[in-house]
């Protein structure tokens, strides 16, 4: 079954949670379209979307200058963002990086200072 199109709409939270995390609008769309896993919200009517930081090698390729980028490599964790649909929207709650790794079904792991946060917006 084919989901229709609703178009996204980003509130000031999640907006400021993007900055703060270091997510952009497209990671978080592919995010929303391909997730990982998905799980029942923490605030009613929501749903969350979550997928791993995949880090990836390639032990084939040896170069012989190494620049200081080259061996950085992605922590390991997760990235989760909230939603809500709403009529022919889709509402963008909140986005957070999460360091450890979630098993399925286990409640979402939201940061103190964002579940707060999230307590005190209306959706």
């Amino acid at each position: 079954m084919v989901e229709k199109y609703r178009k996204i709409q980003w509130t000031e939270h999640s907006k400021i949670k993007m900055r703060q995390y270091g997510l952009s609008q497209t990671k978080l769309i592919n995010l929303i379209h391909k997730p990982e896993r998905k799980e029942q919200g923490i605030v009613p009517g929501t749903k969350a979307v979550m997928k791993t930081n995949k880090s990836y090698s390639n032990n084939k390729l040896k170069l012989v200058v190494k620049k200081p980028y080259q061996n950085v490599k992605k922590s390991p964790g997760e990235v989760w963002l909230m939603y809500k649909d709403v009529k022919d929207e889709r509402r963008v709650i909140s986005a957070w990086r999460y360091p450890g790794v979630t098993k399925p079904g286990e409640e979402i792991p939201i940061p103190k200072e964002i579940l707060q946060e999230l307590m005190e917006i209306e959706f």
